[in-house]
């Protein structure tokens, strides 16, 4: 669509803040799917002249727009305010943050991520179909290959419970992991392969059984496999905290 095919669902704005306005809309429109992931939106100029606002207010806008994660501003000939989903990163970033600044505790982690895990689980029994355990799967495969070169599995073994929340069908879920695995991932790079190969290999064992569980219809089992698995990642991260 060229900018002016826009002109019937942007309004000319009459606020004294514009750029929260012109912010507010542009939402809206991504939120209704005016405007999709990966769709370019139009120019500042033509954007101005739509909202009938100065090109100042369109850059403010956007730089909100940018900064919350609803888009990216790409450079290049081509490139301009493109719609791109990174909310989830957003979160997660501050999630990180918290943990940083000793807001959340390794204690408060723990807890919450068991108490999550589980209604993940939950969700899993009922939603979860052969497609998601294909996807576990493969995650565990892809970690057994590594481990038999003498690499940690670190990336796959976090990606496992991504899969879960996957796995769940709950977006909240999604968001809510993503935010709790970002302190994870912070901590890879400080992790020894001195001891941490053996800790990934446990860790890939209770993915498998997990899995097991799982396809058997094993709740308990599952849960009691999660709680675990759960406890020797509070291991690695307690170790390497320092």
């Amino acid at each position: 669509m060229v900018a002016e095919d826009y002109g019937s669902v942007i309004e000319p704005v009459r606020t004294t803040r514009t750029f929260e306005e012109v912010s507010n809309r542009l939402k809206e429109l991504i939120f209704n799917g005016t405007f999709k992931p990966g769709q370019r939106l139009p120019s500042e100029a033509s954007l101005a002249r739509l909202f009938r606002v100065g090109r100042q207010s369109i850059r403010e806008a956007l730089r909100i727009l940018e900064l919350s994660g609803f888009i990216t501003i790409r450079a290049g000939v081509r490139g301009g305010p493109v719609i791109e989903d990174t909310v989830h990163n957003k979160i997660a970033g501050l999630f990180l943050d918290a943990f940083k600044s000793d807001k959340v505790s390794l204690k408060d982690l723990v807890v919450s991520r068991k108490a999550i895990e589980k209604d993940v689980l939950d969700l899993i029994f009922v939603n979860a179909n052969r497609g998601d355990l294909n996807l576990l799967r493969d995650n565990v495969r892809q970690a057994r290959t590594k481990l038999e070169k003498g690499r940690l599995a670190i990336e796959e073994n976090l990606e496992f419970h991504r899969l879960l929340a996957r796995a769940s069908k709950s977006h909240v879920f999604m968001i809510v992991m993503e935010s709790i695995l970002a302190v994870f991932f912070d901590f890879r790079s400080k992790l020894s392969a001195v001891g941490g190969i053996e800790r990934s290999r446990e860790i890939t064992r209770l993915h498998e059984e997990m899995i097991g569980a799982i396809a058997a219809k094993k709740k308990r089992k599952a849960v009691a496999l999660m709680e675990l698995n759960i406890d020797k990642a509070n291991e690695i991260l307690t170790a390497n905290a320092t």
